[in-house]
């Protein structure tokens, strides 16, 4: 079966170049840079629901935990996602 998220929880943990709105986000444990050019006033502590390396919205912490718990009751396909976000980390 093939699986596609179509956006991920991630907690903003750093900026990496506010000029070109590329920050840090942990993704269930897998920091990657993401762009927050598509959101006003996005924080360090934020979260956001993430697709293809876009932050796509603001979201808060319960949406945020919420969602992940179902992302991870689907089991392999959100770990493949997961595997797959690793091997495209951007530093």
């Amino acid at each position: 079966m093939d699986f596609m998220c179509l956006g991920i929880p991630g907690q903003i943990v750093e900026w990496v170049d506010r000029d070109t709105s590329i920050a840090k986000a942990d993704v269930s444990g897998v920091v990657r840079a993401v762009n927050l050019g598509l959101l006003d006033g996005a924080e360090v502590g934020d979260w956001v629901l993430i697709h293809v390396g876009f932050a796509m919205s603001l979201i808060d912490a319960e949406e945020a935990a919420s969602t992940l718990e179902f992302l991870r009751l689907l089991g392999d396909p959100f770990e493949e996602e997961l595997s797959e976000l690793k091997g495209s980390r951007i530093e």
